[in-house]
C-alpha cells in the first residue's frame, strides 16, 4: 500500500497565455489523484521569469516530475533549469511550434497523454545544446536550446514576426517574417571553427547549430541531426547567385523532406552531388564570429545581437518522460 510519505508529486510549470490553465490544472490534479499521487504543484512563467525560476520553484517544491505546458521557448527556459538534475520532464505540447514535441514524435493534441507520460515509468535522456553568446561590449552568457540555434538570417526573420500573427496563424506567421527580411538580407563574413579543427572564414546568410533538426511539415532543415547521438549538427547557409535562395528551398524541402526519404531519392541525391547552398558539418562543439553584431535566436526566440556564439552539446543531460512503449530508436 502507498503511503503518504511515499507519494510522489508532479509539478506543472505552464505559460498562462499558451494554454487553457482551467482545464490544464484540473486535468493533472485528476490523474495525479488516480494515480495515486499527491496533490501536484502549480507554477506559473511570467514577463519577467520565462521559466527557469518557475522550475526551480517546482525542484524545491519536491517535485519527482516536472511538466511543462507553453511554446518553445518556455520548453528551453524549463529545460535549462532541468538539465542535470537527473529529474524528468514531461513536454505537454502547447503553443504554436511545439519543435522538441514534433522531433520526438510526441502526441500533439492530446495533452492527458503526456500527463500521464508524467505520472508514468518510461523515461529517457536526450541531448541539450548550450549557446554561450558573446556581446560587443565583451559581456557573456550562456543559455540552453533543445532544438536549434542561429546567427543571421534565421535570427532576423524571427525578430521580424508579427506576435499578433503567430498568435492567430502558428507557425506560419514566420512566413511573413522571411518575406519582411530577405529582401534587405545580405551576406555577412564569420570565422568558425568546429571542434578543435583549423579556423574557416566564408560568406554567409545563416548558420545553424542543432540538436535536432525537423520544422513543423515536416520540413527537414537538417535530417541528420539528432537528439541521443551526442553530436552537434551545423548548417551553413550560402545562397548564390539571382536563384540561390531557390537552391536553399530545394535542399530543404526536395531532397531533404521528400528525396531522402525513399531509396530511390537517396540514389538521386548520391548522383546529383553536392549542393553548396547548404553545408552540414558535425561536431562535439562549433563556435563562429562575425565582423559585427549579428541578430541570435534560440529555438525560436529572438536573443539579441552578438558577434561570437560557442555552442556545445551536453549528452543525455536532459531526463524526458515519454509515453510508455514510445519509439526511441528512432529520436
Amino acid at each position: 500500500m502507498t503511503t503518504r510519505a511515499t507519494r510522489r508529486e508532479a509539478a506543472l510549470v505552464y505559460n498562462p497565455i499558451k494554454v487553457d490553465e482551467k482545464r490544464l490544472r484540473a486535468a493533472v490534479r485528476e490523474l495525479s489523484k488516480d494515480a495515486g499521487w499527491s496533490p501536484p504543484s502549480f507554477h506559473q512563467t511570467t514577463i519577467e521569469d520565462a521559466g527557469q525560476g518557475a522550475a526551480r520553484a517546482a525542484i524545491a517544491h519536491g517535485a519527482d516530475v516536472v511538466l511543462v505546458a507553453g511554446g518553445d521557448g518556455t520548453v528551453r527556459a524549463v529545460a535549462e533549469t532541468m538539465a542535470g538534475t537527473g529529474i524528468p520532464l514531461a513536454i505537454v505540447p502547447s503553443g504554436t511550434g511545439n519543435l522538441l514535441a514534433r522531433n520526438l514524435g510526441l502526441p500533439l493534441a492530446a495533452p492527458e497523454a503526456m500527463i500521464r507520460a508524467a505520472l508514468g515509468e518510461y523515461r529517457h535522456p536526450i541531448d541539450i545544446g548550450w549557446a554561450a553568446l558573446t556581446r560587443e561590449s565583451g559581456e557573456t552568457s550562456e543559455h540552453a536550446f533543445v532544438v536549434l540555434a542561429g546567427i543571421g538570417l534565421d535570427a532576423d526573420m524571427i525578430a521580424n514576426t508579427r506576435p499578433d500573427l503567430k498568435k492567430s496563424v502558428g507557425w506560419v506567421a514566420y512566413v511573413d517574417g522571411a518575406a519582411r527580411s530577405l529582401p534587405n538580407a545580405k551576406p555577412f563574413r564569420i570565422v568558425y571553427q568546429m571542434d578543435d579543427s583549423r579556423l574557416h572564414s566564408t560568406k554567409v546568410h545563416s548558420v545553424l547549430f542543432a540538436n535536432c533538426g525537423t520544422l513543423p511539415a515536416g520540413i527537414a532543415l537538417i535530417p541528420s541531426a539528432s537528439v541521443v547521438d551526442g553530436v552537434m549538427d551545423v548548417a551553413i547557409i550560402q545562397p548564390s547567385g539571382p536563384f540561390g535562395w531557390l537552391g536553399v528551398w530545394r535542399k530543404i524541402w526536395w531532397d531533404n523532406s521528400v528525396l531522402r526519404r525513399s531509396r530511390a531519392g537517396r540514389l538521386v541525391l548520391q548522383r546529383r552531388g553536392r549542393d553548396a547552398s547548404v553545408r552540414y558539418l558535425q561536431g562535439e562543439a562549433a563556435e563562429a564570429a562575425a565582423t559585427g553584431p549579428t541578430p541570435i535566436e534560440l529555438d525560436g526566440d529572438a536573443f539579441g545581437e552578438a558577434v561570437r556564439i560557442r555552442c556545445r552539446i551536453a549528452p543525455g543531460a536532459l531526463l524526458l518522460a515519454l509515453p510508455e512503449g514510445h519509439p526511441v530508436e528512432s529520436l
